[in-house]
């Protein structure tokens, strides 16, 4: 009798259209690209002209050094 209802909670799973079958793979494809996206963004944030004068500014004036 068990083996019934999991075979029809499976069927009635697949006919609603949700086979998650490899969807941890692709979970963790998308997230890797998400974050070597946001690395890439925040890389060039970071390096960009006017972050690096600010940032040399901020440690100048907080050193002392004018």
């Amino acid at each position: 009798m068990r083996h019934r209802a999991i075979a029809f909670g499976r069927l009635l799973w697949s006919r609603i259209g949700h086979d998650d079958r490899g969807m941890t793979t692709v979970e963790y494809a998308v997230g890797t690209l998400v974050a070597a996206a946001l690395a890439a963004v925040l890389y060039r944030i970071v390096t960009g002209d006017s972050i690096v004068a600010g940032l040399t500014s901020l440690i100048t004036r907080a050193l002392g050094i004018v």
